[in-house]
């Protein structure tokens, strides 16, 4: 028997869908492959009570997993590609990029069927600066409050009351089986999606041709435009966990289009510019619309949403 693949995952019950979802999807091209799964616990899922910004970030989701890795314990760990941050450590790469699923945001709520319909001083749940600040864009009197934990947590906590509604991505809810939940997919013009958000993302070691190899197949290339066009935005924004930004690329063609977010925590002010480019040109288009929304002001918003953060 070969030696076998082992797939670093966090222990969530959506990240488990995703390693195993990458799993059945490569005995499907491999069956002679011996995987074995090795669930781990970060840093980021350890610590729920204080906000991922305070405590450095989205990327602490990722360090466990990339230590399993670099001692090679584990031969690739499977991400939620916007818990990614731009600069990966290394000796590591992303590899392979799934297709991508809905990037949408839903509304989820047991009381209003879309966000128009909840009431002034509505109070809703999020850990998110970039969906707080677009629903106060949207509505200053919106109540938010700090929402961390699984989606089936945060679904409890909406059940018993605590809020009148939250956001979470459709992408997980339909992973998981709960499209029922969805009270509303919120369209892009309200709610821009993070970068990145309903793709999966395989990260090895850059050393390792074995696993690469029998990854690549599964590499989707039109969502490997979407994803540099997106990260390189985000990049060149220095956008980590605190920053309200949001950027969404979509193809058309052999085209690509990209609607790019900087807003303010507080929701009083919107920079928005969009783009196009030709395939090959997507990391390019992503790194132009932020030096766009840069000489907009992009940084005196940001930095704001730093100091806020440190307060």
């Amino acid at each position: 028997m070969s030696e076998p693949i082992r797939i670093a995952t966090r222990q969530s019950p959506l990240a488990l869908w995703q390693a195993n979802s990458v799993r059945e999807q490569l005995l499907a091209l491999h069956p002679d492959l011996n995987i074995e799964m090795l669930p781990l616990t970060t840093k980021g899922d350890r610590e729920q009570s204080t906000s991922l910004a305070k405590i450095g970030g989205k990327g602490l989701f990722l360090k466990e997993l990339e230590t399993a890795l670099l001692s090679e314990t584990a031969d690739l760990a499977v991400h939620s590609m916007k818990d990614v941050p731009a600069q990966i450590p290394d000796g590591l790469e992303i590899c392979t990029l799934l297709e991508r699923h809905n990037p949408s945001d839903a509304l989820v709520s047991n009381n209003y069927g879309t966000i128009d319909e909840l009431p002034d001083n509505a109070i809703i749940g999020t850990c998110s600066p970039r969906r707080q600040a677009q629903l106060l864009y949207l509505n200053p009197t919106f109540q938010i409050v700090e929402l961390r934990g699984n989606v089936g947590t945060r679904l409890a906590k909406l059940d018993a009351g605590e809020f009148d509604a939250t956001l979470l991505a459709c992408a997980g809810l339909e992973r998981l089986g709960l499209e029922s939940r969805v009270a509303q997919t919120i369209p892009p013009e309200q709610c821009l999606p993070a970068m990145t958000q309903g793709t999966i993302g395989i990260e090895i070691r850059s050393s390792d041709a074995r696993t690469k190899a029998l990854l690549e197949p599964l590499n989707h290339e039109p969502t490997t435009y979407l994803s540099s066009a997106e990260r390189a935005f985000s990049a060149k924004l220095n956008g980590g966990c605190a920053a309200p930004i949001a950027a969404y690329a979509t193809i058309d063609g052999d085209r690509l289009y990209m609607t790019a977010r900087v807003i303010a925590h507080d929701g009083t002010r919107l920079l928005q510019t969009t783009g196009s480019a030709a395939l090959k040109d997507a990391h390019r288009m992503g790194t132009n619309l932020a030096v766009e929304l840069l000489n907009q002001g992009a940084q005196d918003v940001l930095d704001k949403a730093e100091a806020g953060l440190s307060t």
